[in-house]
């Protein structure tokens, strides 16, 4: 083999962060082997040489007990069904037949005449169905020895509830009128008269909710790349034969032409042979002025035709344009990410087998005092109930539940557990101009009239003439003229020059508007005007009628009212900003200054941003990256943590890890701060729920455990796990944030794609 060979494989079976390491430890000892094992994506990505073929690498990942295959295209991997049905009702079947199983076992009034037998027939399915996942998964680690947090519920419910089948067929539980007292005394019990069944149901239903959730975030992973590749169009207008044939785009051939009319979306990368018009790259640029193409000029494929009817020769299609290219680079960086590790499981790596090895010591050890496998057995089983991981199901779900619900009132929402963990080390902010720090719109800035002119009237004859063009730059001055002059007169013989300007007759008089070469000379009050807005990276539109220049209006994209306050939020935070944008340096510079940022970097393509990142992380940055557009979501997939406009695309929100739903930069900074707090509550939820366990096991061990103060215990936990989540409740945004976080509507209005 000539070099290295990367390919990607998609794996299957793998129900925590220990499997993906144990996927890629098995790869990585195979000659000639590089693997990185992505847990939240299930992608391995692998690179190769020597004599290892993929089929090599498909058979070790499956001699590891788990699955795996070349994925699919993205176009055709979109699942007709949702592919979590199957757990969610797996989810809702256990919920409702757990309710009384432990309402029963922990409630004495409700404990009627035969009332276990009830639980058992309630508990059953939930213990053997509800919780076949785990078990399943237990099975797999018991074939290849190796043990995880499904193997502590799988050996934990099943203990207790086969105890509680021994307990009512063969010892005193099964007898009429058994209650199930509150003593909280701890003494030697035989345990035949004691069942666990709200204990198994209860642990099973609980991890089963985790489970769900976690689902849901992880399929999630690849929404970003779907939504790439629905923004190219669908089919296109070939011309063969001088005739137009409309066709699908995979029809498309390299080196034919194709015609993109006002409105649509340029089919695939090619060079305008015909025609001349505005393209709108700000989606894939972040260029907030519309790019004036003509013969010759390059056009991408995604952007859309703000002008007049072009004529394009195609120079790549398919996987080579752009579009794909930028679909490429989202996944690398959503792959090149650090596999997904909850923090329960990391510390399960050693729990787990900590608490197997205890569980067999007691039995072991009290086998060989003579007491027999009755009274043995009883202790085995309440090391493992004492340990199964019930607070630990609920630590991070509900604070994250908590926590993620707090934010959506704020505008706020959270991806998973796994971008809490990038906020505390945070200490870069890249904030992408167009649309984050600025509206992405067009507006005007200033208007500019000659000596003895008066401005208002240059504004509302250019407003009549700008009204009746397509261009986003005559939108922002129409709209302007509209908004401070009132009614704008009728235009009569509207010619628009490709490229240059318009020009028309308003009230009798010829009017031109557009490029200064276009209108005639400049007086020098209307040059120093024009000097004025190319230094600071606006856009200068001249104004003339009778053979002078009259004046210049000044376009711009507006900076947000809000991002001055944001930026000094975040330095507040300790976070140092940096402006990223692909727009021009002297554009950057201006809204830089505006909103108090040092550092820019400007003029970059989207995978030239990608770059940035990666320098910054090289450089030892933990970076957070703000964006809002399509050229900005491998750059959020890159970042330690991505956060999208909510009013941006939706490419760029599915490639964040937190979405900023109200368009205001402010909540960045609440982001962040709620995060931390999220995470920082899980930690102390997952102390304590250890805490409890661990406190609880040498009582366990000593065979001193009564089943109530076992239950009592894991209701403890659970009770202060989900009362400190709820503290999260009293989340509070940063003073001036809350006006804002308060106005936000009920249902979120999204902006049009390409604003």
């Amino acid at each position: 083999m000539s070099g290295p060979t990367q390919i990607e494989l998609s794996i299957g079976g793998m129900t925590c962060a220990s499997c993906a390491a144990r996927v890629e430890k098995k790869l990585n000892r195979m000659d000639g082997v590089t693997a990185t094992v992505n847990y939240a994506t299930e992608k391995a990505r692998v690179v190769y040489d020597g004599e290892v073929t993929p089929e090599d690498l498909i058979a070790t990942v499956e001699r590891t007990g788990y699955t795996a295959a070349l994925p699919a295209p993205p176009a055709e991997d979109v699942p007709a069904t949702d592919p979590d049905a199957g757990l969610r009702t797996r989810l809702l079947v256990s919920a409702v037949l757990t309710l009384p199983v432990v309402a029963l076992g922990m409630v004495p009034a409700l404990q009627f005449t035969s009332w276990q037998w009830l639980s058992l027939t309630l508990a059953a399915p939930v213990v053997v169905w509800g919780g076949l996942p785990f078990h399943r998964a237990a099975w797999t680690n018991l074939r290849h020895g190796a043990a995880t947090m499904d193997t502590l519920v799988s050996l934990g419910t099943g203990a207790a509830f086969l105890w509680s089948l021994y307990a009512l067929f063969l010892g005193t539980a099964g007898e009429p009128g058994t209650v199930h007292g509150f003593s909280l005394a701890v003494t030697r019990t035989d345990g035949s008269g004691d069942v666990y069944l709200e204990a198994a149901a209860g642990v099973t239903t609980f991890l089963l909710a985790g489970r769900y959730a976690e689902a849901r975030a992880k399929r999630r992973a690849g929404s970003a790349l779907r939504a790439l590749l629905e923004m190219g169009a669908r089919e296109v207008s070939v011309l063969r034969g001088g005739v137009e044939t409309r066709v699908p785009v995979e029809a498309l051939g390299v080196g034919e032409l194709f015609v993109v009319r006002p409105g649509e979306r340029v089919a695939t990368d090619g060079e305008v042979a015909e025609g001349s018009s505005a393209v709108d790259a700000s989606m894939l640029t972040g260029e907030s002025v519309p790019v004036e193409v003509g013969p010759g000029d390059a056009v991408v494929g995604a952007t859309v035709n703000a002008g007049g009817r072009l004529v394009v020769r195609a120079t790549r299609v398919g996987a080579d344009t752009q579009l794909a290219q930028m679909a490429r680079l989202v996944e690398e960086a959503q792959n090149g990410k650090a596999a997904v590790q909850r923090l329960a499981d990391r510390v399960s790596g050693v729990f787990v087998p900590v608490v197997l090895a205890l569980a067999a010591a007691t039995l072991g050890f009290w086998i060989g005092t003579g007491a027999g496998l009755a009274g043995a057995f009883p202790a085995a089983v309440a090391v493992l109930i004492i340990a199964c991981p019930c607070a630990l199901g609920l630590a991070t779900p509900t604070a994250l539940m908590v926590g993620t619900g707090r934010g959506a009132q704020l505008g706020i929402l959270v991806r998973g557990p796994e971008v809490l963990e990038s906020t505390r080390l945070v200490d870069t902010v890249v904030l992408d101009k167009t649309g984050t720090v600025t509206t992405g719109r067009m507006g005007l800035a200033d208007v500019a009239a000659a000596d003895g002119e008066d401005a208002g009237e240059v504004l509302r004859r250019a407003g009549a003439l700008e009204d009746a063009s397509e261009h986003p730059i005559a939108a922002a001055v129409a709209t302007a003229a509209r908004e401070r002059c009132g009614e704008l007169p009728a235009v009569t013989g509207f010619r628009a020059e490709a490229g240059l300007g318009v020009r028309g007759t308003v009230e009798g008089v010829p009017v031109v508007v557009g490029r200064p070469s276009l209108v005639g000379a400049l007086p020098p009050e209307l040059a120093a005007a024009v000097a004025a807005a190319d230094a600071a990276g606006r856009t200068a539109v001249a104004v003339g009628w009778g053979g002078a220049t009259r004046g210049v209006l000044v376009v711009a994209d507006t900076v947000r009212p809000t991002s001055a306050a944001a930026v000094r939020q975040l330095r507040d935070l300790g976070l140092r900003p940096v402006l990223l944008t692909g727009d021009s340096a002297a554009a950057a510079r201006a809204v830089a200054a505006e909103v108090g940022i040092d550092e820019v970097v400007a003029e970059v393509l989207p995978q030239e941003k990608v770059d940035v990142v990666r320098r910054l992380q090289a450089g030892g940055r933990t970076v957070a990256m703000v964006g809002d557009g399509v050229n900005d979501a491998a750059a959020l997939a890159q970042a330690d943590l991505g956060l999208a406009m909510g009013t941006g695309t939706d490419v760029a929100i599915q490639a964040s890890d937190l979405t900023l739903v109200r368009g205001d930069l402010r909540a960045a900074a609440d982001a962040v701060r709620l995060a931390r707090r999220t995470l920082s509550t899980i930690k102390g939820n997952l102390f304590w729920a250890f805490a409890y366990n661990v406190a609880a096991i040498p009582l366990a061990m000593a065979g001193l455990l009564n089943p109530m103060v076992a239950g009592a215990a894991m209701a403890l936990s659970s009770v202060f796990v989900v009362t400190n989540s709820l503290r999260l409740r009293r989340f509070r945004p940063l003073p001036g944030n809350a006006e804002a976080a308060s106005a936000l509507p009920a249902g979120r209005v999204r902006e049009p794609a390409g604003r």
